[in-house]
């Protein structure tokens, strides 16, 4: 058995930032966010095709959730959307920028063929 050290574990912080850096971090989220919600806002509308966004997402999109922007689609709600995602054996909690290419084709290919 290994022996037990009594090194006390020291907690884990945020590295310091500037006033300046915080309020350009603070920008850029904002930035994201309300881009994020114009794409809802055209995805809802039927303005942008989510096959395409699926294919070639932009960089703001990257980190968004698939079910998020899945349940932006028109008449796709929780239990569509999670039925979809278990078919192509997709994390609900999956970013657009982590799906693997065999996720992001079958995702694909499956909006496709149910639009």
């Amino acid at each position: 058995m290994p022996p037990v050290t009594d090194s006390p574990t020291k907690p884990i912080t945020a590295p310091e930032r500037s006033l300046t850096q915080r309020m350009e971090a603070l920008q850029r989220a904002n930035d994201i966010r309300s881009r994020r919600a114009q794409l809802k806002r055209d995805l809802k509308a039927g303005r942008q095709p989510i096959a395409e966004l699926l294919r070639n997402p932009p960089e703001y999109v990257e980190t968004a959730k698939v079910f998020d922007l899945l349940l932006a689609v028109p008449k796709y709600g929780r239990v569509k959307v999670n039925k979809i995602l278990s078919i192509c054996r997709i994390s609900p909690s999956k970013t657009i920028g982590g799906l693997s290419e065999r996720q992001r084709d079958e995702l694909v290919k499956l909006m496709q063929s149910r639009h």
